[in-house]
């Protein structure tokens, strides 16, 4: 299993990309989580930007950026991999 832990900066968030529901009055905000090619100078390994429009990625617009994140990985054990675990202490010295 692996986590994105992302930080957006509020401040970054341009106010005519927060779009109000007609249904329920909320506000919603569409971004994008991509993949950087490489690690940032914090081991950042994810960018995150508000959402273009159709024409917008048409005309190239420069995309507003407005988060980072890094990827978060667990190890957890499948039956491919429990051999490569450490092996388990011996508590022969458990008064039970």
């Amino acid at each position: 299993m692996a986590l994105i832990n992302i930080s957006i900066c509020l401040t970054d968030i341009p106010k005519e990309a927060i779009k109000v529901s007609e249904r329920n009055g909320k506000k919603y905000l569409s971004i994008v989580v991509a993949e950087r090619k490489e690690p940032d100078q914090y081991d950042n390994t994810h960018t995150v930007y508000v959402s273009q429009t159709k024409e917008e990625r048409e005309a190239k617009a420069e995309k507003r950026y407005i988060g980072s994140g890094k990827l978060i990985a667990f190890n957890h054990v499948t039956p491919a991999n429990v051999d490569d675990l450490p092996p388990a202490q011996n508590f022969d010295d458990l008064p039970f």
